[in-house]
């Protein structure tokens, strides 16, 4: 019951940050992989335990963006996007297995990168507030 009630919580906050544009929802999840990505690598890194949260995150959000890509109208662009969560995805999966390595910190810095081309485009393709 508790997960439950904290899942609700999660997806009331994520609908009262504002998200009601198709942009603004890539935009949050990417914001919150790149977040969850690095925590993951600061862990790994300091040799401690991966937060379960952050690896339930980071595997929800890459679902999402796997998800979300259009390879019709996206073509080679949704293709190698397609890769790249795939890598990210490999190396959490290989962290929470806790095998040697995952490239965390480098699919982090990979995810950031999109995350900031994500943002540059924004006003590209947002309509602009009245």
């Amino acid at each position: 019951m508790s997960f439950a009630r904290a899942r609700y919580r999660q997806a009331e906050s994520f609908a009262q940050d504002g998200v009601n544009h198709p942009h603004d929802v890539v935009f949050v999840t990417l914001k919150e992989l790149t977040r969850s990505l690095s925590v993951l690598a600061a862990a790994r890194d300091q040799d401690r335990a991966l937060p379960a949260d952050h690896v339930n995150r980071a595997l929800t959000a890459l679902y999402i963006l796997q998800s979300s890509l259009d390879f019709e109208a996206g073509g080679e662009i949704a293709g190698d996007l397609f890769q790249l969560y795939e890598f990210a995805r490999f190396h959490v999966l290989k962290a929470w297995r806790g095998e040697d390595g995952a490239r965390l910190a480098e699919a982090a810095l990979a995810i950031g990168d999109i995350l900031q081309a994500w943002q540059e485009i924004g006003a590209q393709v947002k309509p602009p507030v009245a």
